[in-house]
């Protein structure tokens, strides 16, 4: 392990090669920033799972030839040069294996754990698979951060080169919780019985769902991320993991993100594990574990039960990240439920998310079991054609119900 200077970059990158770059909380920022001002060879391809709030790179801006090959699509990636922006629709565990191979060079963060151990993360959803690949590897070294106890550790000798940093991990904001992803929230919590190992995504309705769950006992987590609120369940004893048949009394994730004192939590908790998405998104892990109930969210549902959470206005405004995989390993769960948790409507009111049609379909309607809107709970899974598209105009918002009977009348 070197400590980089710019002398050597010009042994390290060379033109044409595929460039894998940490995404979310374990994103090089400080690195790439350094990166952003040389001049780098041409027709370099960076490779990243980005995350809204989290990372704000535009590779394609670094010279005329750069590319970006994505999974996941963000506001700054939307203003980029769309044709030198590669958009791959595939799920996480997927992707795992798609990273296996043809990897040039890894830009990646690490920080040393409370006893001086070396450690990747707090994401680590790829970076096994990634160094499978047996690429040049870059490491990011922040002395601000003090690595999971529960993250994997990389030994000095796989890091090529070392960056030294210290730099505070961006906080994730606690989000706004309105009165529909309060109604959300309650409603889902219904539906979460003592003992059962939840995965759920960010955001208000997540949050929201969280917060309801202060009178469940022994909880199971296991999913592609930990945030405040699954700290906060950990710590009232709400989750405790012991219902869970693999990874009993321990907590999987991919990812932490969340504040500081989480953080600090976590340098101090080794119970909260963290793993890759080959573990994290992987059925024949999830189906070892009884009453998996995964809750996701959506753009949309049409009248058959299927699911568009990544497409809008004809345009790509996300990705299928790891939901799909949650959905269908809930299937395999012995007394596992598919849960799609969103709001009515969107654009304050004026659009329905309950439509005859969505427009691009990320999940099939076999996928889904529950849909819920602040309006109600569709249990779809056993429903016929007919009775399923009943019971979701039922849970649409009152001023566009009539619109989705009279649509299907003139069929």
């Amino acid at each position: 392990m070197k400590i980089l200077e710019e002398r050597v970059l010009e042994q390290v990158f060379k033109a044409g090669q595929r460039i894998f770059v940490g995404g979310s909380s374990n994103q090089p920022t400080d690195l790439l920033a350094h990166l952003a001002h040389l001049e780098l060879p041409a027709h370099l391809n960076f490779i990243q799972f980005p995350l809204a709030g989290y990372n704000a790179v535009d590779f394609t801006g670094w010279n005329d030839t750069a590319t970006l090959t994505t999974f996941f699509m963000t506001p700054t990636l939307a203003k980029a040069d769309s044709s030198r922006v590669f958009f791959l629709p595939m799920q996480m565990r997927s992707i795992f294996e798609y990273l296996k191979s043809d990897i040039d060079v890894a830009l990646i963060q690490v920080a040393h754990d409370r006893e001086g151990v070396l450690r990747i993360g707090p994401n680590v959803d790829f970076v096994e698979a990634v160094l499978a690949a047996n690429p040049i590897v870059i490491a990011e070294l922040n002395s601000a951060v003090v690595a999971p106890a529960g993250c994997p550790q990389i030994s000095q000798s796989r890091i090529d080169y070392v960056f030294e940093s210290h730099r505070s991990l961006l906080a994730l904001d606690s989000p706004k919780i309105d009165t529909a992803a309060l109604a959300i929230g309650k409603l889902v919590a219904r539906l979460i019985k003592d003992g059962d190992c939840l995965q759920t995504g960010i955001g208000a309705i997540p949050a929201a769902i969280l917060s309801e769950l202060h009178s469940k006992n022994d909880l199971g987590l296991h999913g592609g991320l930990l945030d405040d609120g699954g700290m906060k369940l950990i710590q009232q004893g709400n989750v405790t993991g012991k219902s869970k048949f693999v990874d009993c009394g321990l907590h999987v994730t991919g990812m932490a993100l969340g504040s500081a004192a989480m953080m600090q939590w976590l340098a101090a908790t080794p119970q909260v594990v963290f793993r890759g998405a080959d573990y994290t998104h992987e059925v024949a892990v999830i189906r070892q574990l009884d009453d998996f109930v995964s809750v996701n969210s959506a753009v949309e549902v049409d009248l058959f039960g299927q699911v568009n959470a990544e497409y809008a206005g004809g345009r790509q405004i996300s990705g299928i990240g790891g939901s799909v995989d949650f959905m269908r390993a809930a299937k395999s769960s012995i007394g596992g439920r598919s849960i799609v948790a969103m709001t009515a409507t969107a654009r304050r009111g004026s659009v329905s998310r309950i439509v005859a049609r969505v427009e691009m379909v990320t999940a099939l309607r076999s996928d889904v079991d529950l849909v819920v809107t602040e309006f109600g709970i569709a249990d779809i899974k056993h429903l016929s054609n007919a009775a399923r598209t009943q019971a979701l105009i039922n849970i649409a918002a009152p001023q566009f119900r009539d619109a989705l009977r009279d649509g299907c009348e003139t069929k």
